[in-house]
């Protein structure tokens, strides 16, 4: 069983009506799209290296 297993899974998010959006309103949510891919990313990042360390300890 991987540690991922015991993590809820979260609902997919719904899709914005971006034909409602100003541009400036669109520059704004691709940014905080871009900001949250980032904190993924690093998310990701982090728990390879985790699981990488955990993998030489346990090596024989």
């Amino acid at each position: 069983m991987d540690a991922d297993d015991l993590e809820p899974i979260k609902a997919k998010a719904v899709a914005v009506n971006l034909e409602a959006m100003s541009v400036e309103a669109l520059h704004d949510y691709v940014a905080g799209l871009e900001a949250e891919i980032a904190r993924a990313r690093a998310t990701i990042k982090a728990k390879e290296a985790a699981k990488s360390a955990a993998a030489s300890v346990f090596r024989t």
